[in-house]
Parts: structure tokens; sequence; C-alpha cells
């Protein structure tokens, strides 16, 4: 069956027992009320049509792992490959989901075998990424600590996990075993997931503070620090790195180029439009992950700007007035993002022209206007970009014209990408499900 053929999550990522990503073949319909997966006006519009627009992506490709928030280092997965008719493989609780105290933030990580998760109670878990068994999980949370906090993520490297916390420290364990390695208090708590390259560990603090830590013993080699913000939106942006250079986004909507063996300063840019309709609007938040790619840095603020700037120089290549809180996804010369007003957008990565948008569900209650959705993804695995949804609601669109090839509503929101990897895409829904599709 052609990749390009359209699809259907068949069930419920939270239920067991049910199966099954659909084709071109009509399905019985699901129970429930139907709402639809496109609302509003667009706010955004192509600029090229026809054959000046199409879009050609690199063939889909294998990958064996996916060791940390937005896969590599660099945040650059481009096409990977997954099966044409992929079923549910296995679900399985990896602990303690989004409550009103805690909310679920870090993404699932991939390597030597297993799937690595941190849930909202700070525990690690490792598990079997052929069958869903859980091998071994440890709490990370400090001894003297009795409470919980939000934040933090993992990363792995060279048989090493690294978490960051909530509780402004970071720990390592042994990725086969579980067992802790090291553990350093930073400045402050963590909401993003550490990045790490080469034997450096790179973490940013809610005060603003990046730390490039060793990964052999966690002592810390350099700090820098950036302009400190009272108000941001929950979560953080990891770092990118290629090469000597680490790009790093803080709270404040700036943006620096360091080096990596010393922390100096390459260049520096702020993420912050003119245009500010709202406080909400007004935060400078760099909430989405920067992507290095080809010696070009893309990277979207909250304050409606997205650019794309040369690595080397510093260099704004293209800036465009679009606002956004997750973090682009780079496949060839294209660029696909979701937007503050929840258009699921494609560039040209080269030029920043718009190719196509698609208007998602604002509300969950569209008549009344109330229960605003939030979208995560998109993420691009044969032919199909994915996205999940806060109102539980996961979607797969094409990558070539946007069209909805498929969704199937969920018992439980999801807030953070998939993950892919050995051939199988993995969710996490907010009630800590980690759900397998191969």
């Amino acid at each position: 069956m052609s990749r390009r053929l359209a699809w259907v999550l068949a069930a419920s990522v939270a239920l067991s027992g049910c199966s099954g990503w659909f084709g071109e073949n009509e399905a019985p319909p699901l129970p429930g009320k139907r709402i639809s997966v496109l609302s509003g006006d667009r706010a955004l519009a192509p600029e090229a049509s026809g054959e000046q627009a199409a879009i050609r992506l690199p063939p889909p490709e294998p990958n064996d792992d996916w060791p940390q928030a937005g896969g590599y280092a660099n945040h650059a997965m481009h096409h990977m490959a997954v099966g044409d008719a992929i079923a549910q493989a296995w679900s399985t609780g990896i602990g303690t989901g989004s409550s009103k105290r805690a909310k679920l933030l870090a993404q699932p990580v991939v390597a030597e075998g297993m799937v690595f998760t941190l849930d909202a109670d700070t525990e690690v878990r490792a598990v079997d990424v052929k069958t869903g068994k859980v091998l071994w999980q440890v709490d990370v949370t400090p001894e003297s600590e009795d409470d919980t906090f939000s934040g933090g993520g993992i990363a792995y490297e060279d048989g090493q996990l690294f978490i960051s916390t909530g509780f402004a420290q970071v720990v390592s364990i042994e990725a086969k075993t579980g067992r802790e390695l090291w553990r350093q208090s930073l400045s402050g708590p963590m909401r993003a997931a550490p990045t790490v390259r080469a034997g450096r560990v790179f973490v940013v603090t809610v005060d603003s503070q990046t730390h490039c830590l060793a990964a052999d013993d966690g002592a810390v080699l350099w700090t820098h620090q950036g302009i400190a913000e009272t108000a941001s939106l929950l979560g953080g942006a990891s770092p990118a790195v290629d090469g000597n250079v680490v790009v790093v986004p803080y709270p404040s909507g700036e943006l620096f180029a360091l080096r990596v063996d010393n922390g100096s300063v390459l260049w520096q840019d702020a993420l912050s439009s003119t245009r500010k309709t709202d406080s909400v609007a007004g935060l400078t938040d760099i909430r989405a992950r920067p992507v290095i790619d080809r010696g070009r840095v893309y990277a979207i603020g909250h304050a409606d700007l997205l650019v794309a700037i040369d690595l080397r120089s510093g260099r704004r290549l293209w800036e465009r007035t679009i606002g956004g809180i997750q973090s682009p996804w780079v496949a060839g010369d294209y660029l696909f993002l979701i937007t503050n007003h929840n258009e699921a957008v494609a560039l040209d990565s080269k030029t920043g022209r718009v190719l196509w948008v698609t208007q998602l569900q604002l509300w969950e209650d569209e008549e009344d206007r109330e229960g605003r959705i939030v979208w995560t993804g998109p993420v691009l695995a044969s032919d199909r970009l994915l996205l999940g949804a806060s109102h539980g609601v996961l979607l797969s669109l094409s990558p070539y014209t946007g069209t909805v090839l498929g969704s199937i509503s969920t018992s439980d929101g999801v807030a953070i990408p998939p993950s892919v990897a050995q051939g199988t895409v993995f969710f996490l829904t907010n009630d800590a499900d980690l759900v397998a599709y191969r």
C-alpha cells in the first residue's frame, strides 16, 4: 500500500486490546460525537501555487534511536521511516500523569533497545522497545524533598541517562540498570530536557542560566547568563548543538549562539515582535526548541516571530511574523510547524515562503468558544505529519498538501510530540500511558 494513502489511527491510545491504523479502506464509524478538526478563518495564506509550490521530500530513512528531546542534538530528524500499515504493538503505564500540581513534560527517549520516560513525580523508567515490559524504575527526587515540581526531561549518550529536574538538579544514571552515577545542583529548576553532545551536557534553568556540565562526573564547565523573566510559559526549550556551537533559547526571547568549549558568545538575537495584542501574546518566551540544519538555525518565539539565521555569522536570512510554542520540523528544503493560531503550516526553508496552511480546531466548544485547544508536533514519518492535541485527538496530515488524512479521539489528551525509532511511533498521553505503534 502506498505511503501516501490516507491513514487513520484506529483506536484510542489509552485503551488496550484495540489496534490498527487504517489506510484507504473505509472503516465502520466510531461511536461518539463527531467534531470537525478544521475551524475558523486562516490568518496565513499560501504564497505560491502549482508546480512552483510542489513539495518534494527526501525519502524516509530508518533511525535506530531517539536519544534526546527533538531526536538528535541539532533537533533535525528530517524524514523517518515506519511501516505502511502499522498497528498498536503494546501499551504500558509509566507512572504518574499530569495533574493540577505537576505536568508531564518529558518526551520519551529511545536507545539501547529501551524507551526511557520521566513521569510527573520524577520517576524514570526503562521500557523494552519490543514488548513494553518495564525493565527498571528509579525515583530521582532528592531525599530531602517531599513535594512535586513540574519540569525536566531526559537525554542519552554512551550508556548514560541525564535527567534535568524541577528540583534544580541534574542526575546521571546508568541506562542499563538505573544506578545513579552522579548528581549536580544548579542555580534553579529546569523545565526543559538536557541536550548532550560529545561528553557535554547543556541545561537551561528557569532563571535563564545555561550550564555546561561534564558528562562523566557532572562538573560545571561554564555558565552563561541571559535576562531573567518573572513570567513565562509552562515548560521550556532545550538548546540545539552542532559542531562547536550551542544555540540557547531563553524565556526572555533572547537567542544566543555560544562556543561549546568555553561558553563565549558568537552572536545573539531576540525573537520578539512589535505586534502585541494582549498580555499573553506579549510573553516573549521561546518555548520551541531551535533547529540547526546545514548551517542554518530555525527558531520560533511565542511573540510572533519565526527566523532563519546563518549559524556562523548570526545574520538573519529571513523572518516571518509567525509565532508558536511547538518546535519546527525540518525535512529537506521544507519547514513544518504549528502557529499560535492553531495553523499547521509548510514553508520553504530557504526563503520562508508559505506553501500551504491548514487551520486546525481552535476550541473544544466552537459555538461558545470555550476550551482552547493546544496542538503538539508535528513529527514527520513516512509521508505523514503526526500531531496530537490537548482535547484527545490524534491527527495526520499530508506533508505535501496539508490535507487531513485521518484522525481519532483518545481517552486523554496528548501534550508531548511522539518519538520515532526502530520503525515504531511512541505516544505518551497525559495520563502516562506509553503506546507503541509499529
